[in-house]
């Protein structure tokens, strides 16, 4: 049971509190007054999606938040607040961060919601076989079809995958045969041609440090005998210090200098140029440019061509591979096209023994408002065809609203007023077992006159039951309320809010008397 609803800054409602009662509670208004915005409010806590754009202008979030009360006694708050700015939601239950899908399972305990819209919905074929099956005796058997339908679609997905990728290699092996040859003949290695250039500029700087100590030798003790002028020069100034004593210190410098160049030239000597690499330039230069052949006639990097070695050999090991996995996945196959018929066939029985009990309960309750007491309900089943000769038996309902007509689907004969009849008998049942909130949103239209009371009276009869809200335009049923709501649109400082208040005993004879058109 909805207990109280909190609404803030939604749409037009800047705050909105509502205490609902056990039964049957009504809200009624002018057209364009909000109601809706109440509606959409509890669908958004129970799991729906609300645009950022109905957060009321000016204000950052919308919040809603609502306290249920189970059918064993327990409470639980949820509260759901919309930013403006990004459109998304946060969801807490009892205070603590939750998530849309857990609102979304306790809203499909507690909240049966019903509306013009659901009128539409009931004249499509798919959404009258989905009715059928809540009222299963075995209500998980759709569900165990349905699992091994989606494992059946993901195996012929994966299935087709295979062969189409086969088919795609299988135009390229050649192609591919090719590449690994190629590739092969070179067998090259990731970091290969860095690896290569940088030996060769190390044997370089190692030939040019040669060239560079030889030519050093060869000025100090070469062709240009830098050595022996150095004596020569050391003797001559000797003869000149004898001359001139000024001149002994430049006598010391050639000296020392003499010496400086004997021991750098025994040093260069001792320099050791021996360095040990297996490969030549020679050998590197071939290596590089066989390296660099493969990358052109291949169109790719060295690297990639590294990488697409293992592609290569990968594709062409699955096409070796790829004929023993179909033979895998057929068996497969089979194996889930023998489960799935099996569960279909479990799930018509299982549809036919709930059709005969749900057609003879929906008569029932037709008759009681107001359609002929000949009025007959069927379900015809009809083939869909989900696998190669595989069929699922789907639930169409039929009705035949005076006797000697042929049955006839909904969508064909069934006026307003006998859809929202239809669809007010069938919400009943369904809300029997959890005995959820019921929420009717206008269904009353196309109905009036004595089959209106007849509606009245079924609803009273429903309110008593479990809890129920009630949006209509139609006195005599809002009339029947536990509790009057009345949804007001009004201009304050030329800004527009919609509020919802309780009304007390006079001001509700005041409000049904609008609705009759006497204010």
């Amino acid at each position: 049971m909805l207990e109280l609803l909190r609404i803030r800054d939604l749409a037009l409602i800047e705050d909105a509190e509502i205490e609902f009662a056990p039964g049957m509670n009504a809200l009624t208004g002018e057209t364009g007054a909000g109601k809706s915005f109440i509606l959409r409010a509890i669908d958004f806590l129970t799991g729906q999606r609300m645009a950022p754009d109905m957060v009321r202008p000016g204000k950052k979030q919308a919040l809603v938040e609502a306290m249920f009360v189970h059918p064993d006694g327990q409470e639980s708050i949820v509260r759901r607040v919309l930013s403006a700015e990004t459109g998304r939601s946060k969801v807490y239950v009892n205070d603590k961060l939750s998530s849309q899908g857990i609102i979304r399972d306790m809203g499909a305990t507690m909240i049966l919601h019903t509306s013009q819209h659901a009128q539409q919905r009931l004249l499509q074929p798919s959404y009258q076989c989905m009715i059928l099956d809540t009222f299963l005796k075995d209500k998980s058997l759709p569900k165990i079809k349905e699992n091994i339908l989606n494992s059946l679609r993901e195996l012929l997905a994966k299935k087709e995958a295979l062969k189409n990728r086969s088919a795609n290699l299988l135009e390229k092996k050649d192609f591919l045969e090719f590449q690994r040859t190629e590739i092969e003949k070179v067998d090259p290695y990731l970091g290969e041609e860095e690896e290569l250039l940088s030996k060769k500029n190390l044997l370089r700087q190692h030939e040019d440090a040669g060239k560079c100590i030889q030519n050093t030798m060869d000025i100090i003790r070469g062709e240009h005998d830098l050595s022996g002028g150095l004596s020569a020069l050391t003797a001559e100034m000797e003869r000149v210090c004898d001359l001139f004593p000024d001149y002994e210190k430049d006598q010391e410098t050639v000296v020392e200098f003499k010496h400086f160049l004997d021991e750098l030239g025994t040093r260069l000597r001792s320099q050791p140029l021996d360095f040990e690499m297996e490969e030549s330039i020679d050998d590197i230069e071939s290596r590089l440019y066989d390296l660099s052949k493969l990358k052109r006639k291949l169109g790719r990097t060295l690297d990639q061509i590294v990488g697409m070695q293992k592609e290569i050999e990968d594709n062409l090991n699955f096409l070796d591979s790829c004929a023993i996995e179909l033979t895998q996945l057929e068996r497969k196959e089979k194996e889930l096209v023998d489960k799935l018929r099996a569960a279909l066939e479990t799930l018509f029985e299982a549809r036919k023994v709930a059709a005969t009990k749900l057609t003879s309960r929906i008569e029932a309750e037709l008759k009681g408002l107001g359609f002929s007491d000949h009025v007959h309900v069927e379900f015809e089943f009809e083939p869909h065809e989900l696998y190669p000769d595989l069929y699922e038996m789907r639930g169409r309902l039929m009705w035949v609203p005076n006797p000697g007509q042929a049955p006839q689907p909904l969508e064909k004969i069934a006026s307003g007023g006998e859809l929202s009849r239809f669809l007010l008998a069938i919400t009943g049942l369904q809300g029997e077992t959890d005995k959820p909130t019921l929420i009717f949103d206008e269904i009353d239209s196309g109905i009036g006159g004595t089959t209106l009371n007849r509606v009245g009276e079924k609803m009273q009869e429903l309110a008593k039951r479990q809890q129920m809200i009630l949006i209509t335009h139609w006195p005599q049923l809002a009339t029947l309320a536990d509790r009057h709501f009345l949804i007001h649109k009004g201009v304050v400082n030329k800004e527009t809010f919609t509020t919802c208040r309780q009304l007390n005993e006079a001001e509700v004879a005041a409000e049904l008397s609008r609705m009759k058109g006497k204010e």
